[in-house]
Parts: C-alpha cells; sequence; structure tokens
C-alpha cells in the first residue's frame, strides 16, 4: 500500500462525488424545503442509500471495528441493540411525514416549537442539537485523519485527513444542498457495501476461514467471545451505551430530518426496508473486521487503528484495500454534510427565525448557508484534540440527544404534554448529562447514558402535569400524525427511485 495509491483513490472519489452532487443539481434550491429536504420529493432508493450512508458512518468500519477489537463479542450486542431501535421508525416515520408535509415543518426542533406552540422550545432543541452534535461530526473527522494516517503510514498526517473531509462535507453541502448530498451518499454506500464485504471475505480466508478466526480468537482471549467481554464492558456500562444508541433513529435530527424527505409513505417504508437489510450486513462485516484485527494485530496501541493497519497490510489487495477506503471516507462525509445542513437548517430556522424582528425564507435560507462553514471549523477543531476511541465518544453525543425524546414521544402520544415540560426536559435534561461528564459520570454508579432518559423524562412528565397544555394545537397534530397510518391519500404522488 503507497502514499501515491491512497491518493491516486482519493482524488478518484472526489472528481467522481463532485461530478455526481453537480449532475444532482434541479432548479435553484431558492427555498429552506429545497435547500435542506429536497423539496419533499426524494425516492425510496436514493432516500435509503442516503440514510445508510449518513447512519452507518466512520464510527461503524473505525468505531465499532474499534470497539470489537478492544471489548469483543459486547461491541455486536451493543449495535444490535441500535438495529433494534430502527424499528423506531416504522412507528414515528409515517408521522413524521404526515405531519410534516401538512405544516410545512424543515426540520424537527421546528416541528416540537409547533406541536407545544412555544418557540423556546424550537430553539432549546436546536441550541441542544448544536452543542451534542458537533462531537459527533468530530468523531467522524477523526475517523478519516485516523484512517488516513494508519494506511500511510504518517505520509499523510491526522491533521490533514480532517482538513480533507471538511473541505469535502463543506463542498457538497454548497454545491445542490441536500440533494446534492443524498445523490452522492447513495453513491458512496453502494461503495461502502460492496468493498466491505468483498474484503472481509479476503482477509477471513486469509486467516484460514470464520471457524480458524474464532478459534483464533478463543484460544487467544476467550473472554473476547463471551459476555461481557475482557473489560471493557459491564453491565452498567454497556447499557449506558445501548440506551441512546436505541433512540438513535428519532433523537438525532440529522436522521428523523430525513423522515420530511420521501415523496410518499410508499417512498418512505422503501426507505427503511432496505436500510434495515444494509444496516444488518455492514453491522456483522464491521465486527468480523474488528476480529480480523485482533487476531492479525493483537498489540495494537490504539485500537482505532485496527480498521487502517489492517487495510494497509498484506491481507488485503492493495486496490481493494483503496476501495475500501474510499468507502470509510465516504461515509463519514457523508455524515458530516448531512449534519452541516441539519444544523445550519436548525440555526436559520429555529434560532435566527425566532429572535429576528424581520425575516423570511430567503433570509433564513441566507443564514442557513452562512452557519454551514463555522459549523465545520468548530467541529474541525474539537477533532483535532484526537480523542481515542471515537465509538465512545460518539454514543457520548447521543447521550446529550436523548434528552429530546420525550418530548418527541409525547408530541405524537401525550395530548397532556406541554410547552414547560417540553422545555424543562431538554434544558435540565442537558445539563444534566453536561454535568455527569464534568464531574465523573457517575451517580450511585449508574453513568449518563442510563440516567440521562429517565431524568428528562420525568422532568416532561411533572413539568407538564403541572402546567396547562394547548388541547387544540395538541389534538390537531396527534390526528393528523394517525392519519398517516389509516388515510391512504395521504401517500401522496408516487416518487421515483
Amino acid at each position: 500500500m503507497t502514499t501515491t495509491l491512497i491518493l491516486v483513490g482519493v482524488a478518484i472519489y472526489i472528481v467522481a462525488s463532485v461530478v455526481v452532487a453537480y449532475m444532482s443539481r434541479s432548479g435553484t434550491a431558492a427555498t429552506m424545503s429545497d435547500y435542506f429536504i429536497g423539496g419533499r420529493s426524494m425516492g425510496g432508493l436514493v432516500s435509503a442509500l442516503s440514510y445508510s450512508a449518513t447512519t452507518y458512518s466512520a464510527f461503524m468500519m473505525v468505531g465499532l471495528a474499534g470497539l470489537t477489537y478492544k471489548g469483543g463479542v459486547g461491541a455486536l450486542g451493543f449495535e444490535i441493540v441500535y438495529f433494534a431501535g430502527v424499528s423506531l421508525v416504522a412507528i414515528f416515520g409515517p408521522r413524521f411525514w404526515a405531519v410534516g408535509k401538512k405544516y410545512g415543518f424543515v426540520t424537527p426542533s421546528e416541528m416540537l416549537g409547533a406541536r407545544y406552540g412555544s418557540r423556546w422550545v424550537a430553539m432549546a432543541a436546536a441550541v441542544a442539537s448544536c452543542i451534542f452534535l458537533i462531537p459527533y461530526s468530530a468523531v467522524q473527522l477523526a475517523g478519516v485523519g485516523y484512517l488516513l494516517s494508519g494506511m500511510s503510514d504518517g505520509a499523510i498526517s491526522f491533521g490533514a485527513g480532517i482538513i480533507v473531509a471538511t473541505v469535502l462535507a463543506i463542498a457538497f453541502s454548497y454545491i445542490a444542498g441536500i440533494r446534492s448530498v443524498m445523490w452522492t451518499d447513495s453513491l458512496q454506500a453502494l461503495v461502502m457495501i460492496v468493498a466491505s464485504v468483498a474484503v472481509v471475505g479476503f482477509v477471513v480466508a486469509e486467516l484460514g476461514g470464520f471457524t480458524a478466526l474464532f478459534d483464533a480468537v478463543a484460544e487467544r482471549n476467550p473472554a473476547m467471545l463471551t459476555v461481557p467481554g475482557p473489560g471493557l464492558f459491564s453491565f452498567t456500562t454497556f447499557l449506558g451505551l445501548t440506551i441512546p444508541w436505541f433512540f438513535f433513529a428519532i433523537s438525532n435530527p440529522q436522521v428523523s430530518q430525513r423522515l420530511f424527505m420521501p415523496a410518499s409513505l410508499g417512498a418512505l417504508r422503501r426507505m427503511l426496508m432496505i436500510f434495515l437489510a444494509f444496516g444488518f450486513v455492514y453491522t456483522l462485516v464491521s465486527v468480523l473486521w474488528g476480529f480480523s484485527a485482533y487476531v492479525a494485530f493483537p498489540d495494537l496501541a490504539n485500537a482505532d487503528l485496527a480498521t487502517s493497519t489492517l487495510l494497509a497490510s498484506d491481507f488485503v489487495p492493495p486496490v481493494l484495500g483503496v476501495v475500501v477506503m474510499v468507502g470509510i471516507l465516504a461515509a463519514a462525509v457523508s455524515t458530516i454534510d448531512s449534519i452541516l445542513l441539519t444544523l445550519s437548517s436548525m440555526v436559520a430556522r429555529d434560532v435566527y427565525a425566532n429572535v429576528a424582528t424581520r425575516t423570511d425564507d430567503r433570509k433564513q435560507l441566507m443564514i442557513g448557508k452562512l452557519i454551514i462553514p463555522i459549523i465545520s471549523l468548530i467541529a474541525l477543531g474539537f477533532a483535532a484534540m484526537q480523542f481515542s476511541l471515537i465509538a465512545v465518544l460518539a454514543v457520548a453525543a447521543s447521550t446529550g440527544l436523548v434528552v429530546i425524546v420525550p418530548a418527541i414521544v409525547g408530541a405524537f402520544f401525550w395530548k397532556r404534554g406541554t410547552a414547560a415540560g417540553a422545555l424543562a426536559s431538554i434544558v435540565g435534561g442537558g445539563i444534566f448529562v453536561v454535568a455527569m461528564y464534568l464531574t465523573g459520570n457517575s451517580i450511585l454508579g449508574l453513568n449518563a447514558g442510563i440516567l440521562g432518559f429517565p431524568v428528562s423524562a420525568a422532568l416532561f412528565v411533572v413539568v407538564s402535569l403541572a402546567t396547562r397544555s394547548r388541547t387544540d394545537l395538541a389534538e390537531d397534530f396527534i390526528a393528523t400524525a394517525d392519519s398517516s397510518l389509516r388515510t391512504p391519500g395521504l401517500a401522496g404522488r408516487p416518487a421515483a427511485a
């Protein structure tokens, strides 16, 4: 694996992605809806591939593989819990889509503000998303940095890797908004799944097959194949990681915002089914990658280098290794640019629009575009700190976002939920999570991942019961959401792939 080959692979990826991004341009994307959610006209296949590339980011082949390398089979259980949480899309997806279509929502925080009749709820959700998603963006940048520096044996520095990823994410965001992101995501998702499956087949074959691989793992450290593993996971650690991960599909706005984008309920259903198949395969591949790296290179100083070390080794044909590297780079960039668009839309729609004395859709779009590079630079600075074990940092970000979940659940299923309750759960729960991380992250042996959700849920329920609800808003909103499950007419026109 030569540095020249790596650079050629990155260059081909950049050229191909830029061409696809420009080809995706449709009109001028002159409104918030067009630029940030594709005018609610995206088809099922493109939505599914983009959803997959955004969700299964550098976290998987770098983070989850590293977590498997260090924590054994517990990492598979951790990711399977997330996979089970995707079932929430079947419950909330049609409801998000229906209310988005009727009321014209662009962001999930705008939806919450409208449901509870409070601009403060919308602003709180948007600010909380910014606080916790910027570290998650940094995780993706760090994944690219570790990947390129590890594969080139340091010839490409960690800093150069994160800068390349940042520039690409900004470029794809600006070319055509969410349309360019979704079409480049689709290309990236296909590269990811085909190349990763092919490479894991090569590596396992080189190690003697699946039986030989797991025999070698068991011989070196039997605890790697037993629950809870060789020491990284305990029961409380596992719960702290998996509870926030279970709610990822609705707590992370860069994911839930995509529920507004399909052209029809049929397109939404196709998106979910294709995504589930993609995710199942990619999860198994990432875990097998971690075990293979453990057998081949058992003494790595940093578990997050497992993937790059294996790709640069003799176990993988150089050209195929570069293809996988490009797939991981693409996955990270797809997540970053999606987060950039989501956060910039939330700042424009839910912060700026609620504090500005005079604003309109055009001004909001201008503010959203101005915010993109600012958020990118903040994430770049965060990534430069080079935190270890990026999978844990990714979950820490989701721990903060889980405090928004009670307000989301209440929006669709509890008419008694109030603006004060939603605000208390988001602000109070967010402060609680941050305070725990700053003061040792443990109360009675329980960490923020375990306590964040129940604390925010308790705040939501107690404060809602003590305050007056807007039953008129609640009844109309919930009726609209429920109508998606029984009114075929809401499905709209059929969507092309």
